[in-house]
């Protein structure tokens, strides 16, 4: 099961850490926010090294859907509401200059990147989209509203943005890493302090950032009641449709639509992670119907931190940690996600002030309904007997037929069918 990113490029590798060394700054992950990170302090001339418990990219950003866009699904009348008018200006000013960054690196980079508008369409909700516009009005942005989509469904409208992007991530980090001070196949097992304890070596370092998907280090933060993880799953089809654009409904469970070369990208079947969904079957009946003649070239998957209230954590990982910081809750929204944080955490390293980083604050306010689904799921889980248990907690795993994989509902990480991890925040194998 590869991407079509994966099929297409082959990246860089790099070697495996075997000795003690000390640096000014480690980044734990080797995702799209901690090469941006690493490259941003390269060019810094800071003394950096960043570590990779497999190869780079070979988590989520493989697996995206590579849109590059500021608008990220009907955020922005929420921050409104729960945050007021500087929070949603902030979050807007970040992830456009995220976009504009991505515009210029990309620039001298051939990743395939193109201009697309991104439309935000809901099936029933209209009401849902005049509220976005609203908002949007309020904090100074002009979206425009559109009645009729070119997709195969009957919608309530859009909310449109022009001129956002879409690209192919690997071609992009490919150059990005190169030169970068990397290490593969290096699994940070313990944090002791800002000691990185992994196999065969160990990392002292003055500043730690974590990149890591799902924050690991469980002590600090919070996250695990923070945060909750996402399914979502992809077949790309020849002989479709070109769309002309980059279109989500504004619901997680919904269909997402956007072209690559040829290929029809359709996105959906989503579900909480260790939950039942949809998967690829229900995008293939949706294929079936609508694209009769089209052919399934690739089919894969992808899994997504959703935060308390749609808006990631980027910043000092808790209030007590003043050298340790995080980046993590992309939502799914993890090209620009990716980029904010990268820009925001090596501003923090190079002491810099960032007008933008408030609204991201890791340790603001947790009260939210989200907080209580995400406990009661942990809880139910805790008391569930299972002879599969997640390592990470403790939670009961359930199979994943459609990938055939234990996943663990309460936390997101996932297992092959031998038990060895696939996903994180669980720290090693499930035990033989």
């Amino acid at each position: 099961m590869k991407s079509i990113w994966q099929d297409t490029v082959q990246l860089l590798h790099f070697p495996q850490l075997k000795k003690d060394i000390h640096t000014d700054v480690l980044i734990i992950g080797g995702g799209i926010a901690g090469i941006l990170s690493a490259y941003f302090l390269h060019q810094a001339g800071v003394k950096y090294v960043l570590v990779e418990k497999n190869t780079i990219c070979s988590g989520t950003t493989q697996n995206t859907t590579a849109k590059i866009t500021y608008q990220h699904g009907l955020i922005y009348h929420q921050i409104l509401k729960s945050y007021g008018t500087h929070a949603a200006q902030q979050y807007l000013t970040a992830n456009k200059r995220a976009f504009e960054k991505y515009a210029a690196l990309c620039r001298t980079i051939d990743c395939d990147y193109e201009i697309k508008d991104n439309y935000v369409y809901s099936v029933t909700d209209r009401r849902k989209l005049i509220d976005e516009m609203n908002a949007l009005q309020k904090i100074g942005y002009a979206a425009k509203f559109c009645e009729r989509l070119n997709i195969p469904m009957q919608t309530a409208g859009a909310v449109k943005f022009p001129n956002q992007a879409q690209f192919h991530p690997l071609k992009f980090i490919a150059p990005i890493a190169d030169g970068l001070n990397i290490y593969e196949h290096t699994f940070v097992r313990e944090m002791i302090g800002n000691l990185a304890i992994t196999d065969q070596g160990t990392i002292n370092a003055n500043h730690v950032i974590v990149t890591t998907h799902f924050p690991f280090i469980n002590t600090h933060g919070s996250y695990f009641l923070k945060l909750y993880q996402h399914r979502s799953y992809v077949i790309a089809l020849d002989n479709a449709q070109d769309v002309e654009g980059m279109y989500v409904d504004e619901c997680r469970t919904g269909l997402s639509f956007r072209n690559h070369g040829d290929l029809l990208l359709l996105g959906g079947g989503g579900h909480r992670t260790g939950h039942k969904g949809g998967n690829w079957n229900e995008l293939r009946e949706f294929a079936q119907k609508v694209y009769p003649h089209s052919a399934e070239q690739y089919h894969w998957a992808a899994q997504d931190c959703m935060s308390l209230d749609d808006i990631p954590y980027i910043g000092q990982y808790s209030k007590r940690t003043h050298h340790l910081y995080v980046a993590s809750g992309f939502n799914k929204w993890g090209m620009t996600g990716a980029m904010a944080a990268a820009m925001i955490l090596t501003d923090k390293i190079l002491g810099k002030q960032n007008d933008c980083a408030d609204v991201f604050d890791p340790s603001r306010n947790i009260l939210k309904p989200q907080v209580l689904v995400n406990g009661f799921e942990a809880t139910k889980n805790l008391l569930t007997i299972s002879k599969k248990r997640c390592p990470h907690l403790g939670c009961a795993l359930k199979w994943n037929s459609a990938e055939r994989s234990w996943d663990c509902p309460c936390h997101g990480s996932r297992f092959d069918k031998h038990g060895k991890v696939l996903d994180n925040p669980a720290n090693g194998d499930l035990p033989s």
